[in-house]
């Protein structure tokens, strides 16, 4: 057998076009923004994710961006310091000097010590879960002029939530295998039914509020396993995408209470997934409803981290997910997808990755918000306003219209 001359090195392979990039993209536009972004170790919500995986470090790191990560940031996804490392990234046993960073990437929302770490004029790129929110949140925001963006309310191009899609893929997976374990007798409470039934047996009942990629998730491990679908939602659209999507017709309804309440007291799992796109979620299902569901049955609330689509919905953590009242299990946790930490990781560090380097390419982050529709809606707060409607009527405080802020902005 011939040698093969001059083997590739795939390490070198894949950055050495990147650092050549950042040569020529110096040589052309010397207004190239670097940033410097900041990844700290996450302490609630049992929360196991990380915004940046090394694959994207890399990346960034290529095109000149200092990233600094907070040592064990990442082992709840399995990524150790020495990947993290090997990526280029600066590691640090300091969370405040990880604060320091221009932007900074979180996967829940800042608790207040960690706002009073934050730096004037910073940017925060992270989720708001309502229901966690501390009545100075914003307060403490404002006062540091702090631009914050939810990652639930960022748009692309097209009109789409693409971290809320990605995520809801994985939550809707995670969801339906959450019920089939809470239904068996494994768990407290679990009334010992298989979702899928066998031959003779009729199958578990399950009804879905929502018509959008958490109910296509839902629906695609359901009805391969054999499960009885309702599915409900107040966009005929949304529904007849859905049945495009999972290609067969399926059991589907508009929002009618009377209806929803008759199909509630057959069901053995309810799942909300209704997402609002600018604030709180409606409640769809009231306690009285859900106090007439079969003992035994199973709520997924995924809709838990904008509040919640059932009345009697709490929220939950991964170390304690679940509680019951009526004699129904409720399963309420905001992060669901850290259940599978290592997939959703990367799947929202791709999404972030993009995001960064357009911030990067314009001469002002201004510039990025004024030219980004998407970014700017997921824009809450910005340079001590409020620019959420929702938000500032739930505070109590003053709103402003980012748009009308972005006006004297080139």
């Amino acid at each position: 057998m011939s040698k093969i001359k001059n083997p590739i090195i795939f390490s070198d392979f894949f950055t050495e076009g990147q650092y050549e990039t950042e040569v020529a993209m110096i040589s052309t536009d010397a207004s190239s923004k670097k940033l410097s972004i900041g990844v700290p170790k996450e302490t609630i919500l049992s929360e196991r994710r990380i915004t940046l995986v090394p694959h994207s470090v890399r990346t960034l790191v290529g095109y000149g961006h200092e990233v600094t990560i907070e040592s064990g940031a990442g082992l709840t996804a399995h990524f150790t310091d020495h990947h993290y490392a090997e990526a280029g990234a600066r590691i640090t046993l300091s969370k405040e000097e990880v604060f320091k960073s221009q932007v900074l990437l979180k996967i829940a929302p800042p608790t207040s010590e960690e706002i009073d770490m934050m730096q004037p004029n910073q940017i925060l790129i992270s989720p708001l879960q309502l229901p966690v929110l501390h009545d100075d949140y914003l307060e403490k925001l404002t006062k540091k002029r702090i631009t914050a963006l939810a990652m639930e309310y960022l748009q692309s191009d097209d009109g789409d939530y693409p971290i809320v899609k990605i995520m809801s893929e994985i939550a809707g997976s995670c969801a339906i295998l959450t019920a089939a374990e809470y239904l068996n007798n494994t768990r407290e409470g679990g009334r010992g039914v298989l979702l899928g039934g066998v031959s003779g047996v009729p199958p578990a009942k399950i009804v879905i509020l929502g018509a959008g990629m958490v109910a296509e998730s839902v629906i695609k491990v359901a009805s391969s396993l054999g499960a009885s679908i309702r599915v409900f939602d107040n966009d005929i659209t949304k529904i007849m995408r859905l049945q495009q999507a999972i290609g067969k017709h399926l059991h589907t309804s508009s929002l009618n209470p009377v209806y929803l309440a008759y199909q509630l007291t057959s069901a053995d799992v309810v799942i909300g997934a209704i997402h609002s796109k600018t604030g709180r979620s409606p409640i769809l299902v009231t306690e009285e409803m859900v106090s007439k569901m079969k003992d035994g049955a199973v709520i997924i609330d995924v809709s838990i981290d904008q509040g919640g689509c059932i009345e009697t919905s709490q929220m939950t953590t991964l170390d304690n997910p679940a509680f019951v009242k009526h004699g129904v299990i409720h399963y309420c946790v905001p992060n669901i997808a850290s259940k599978v930490s290592r997939t959703a990781s990367v799947a929202i560090s791709n999404i972030i990755t993009l995001l960064l380097l357009k911030m990067a390419n314009g001469r002002s982050f201004d510039s990025v918000l004024y030219h980004s529709p998407g970014i700017r809606h997921g824009c809450y707060a910005y340079k001590g306003c409020i620019t959420n409607e929702y938000l500032s009527k739930r505070f109590n405080m003053k709103y402003t219209p980012l748009d009308l802020l972005m006006t004297n902005k080139q």
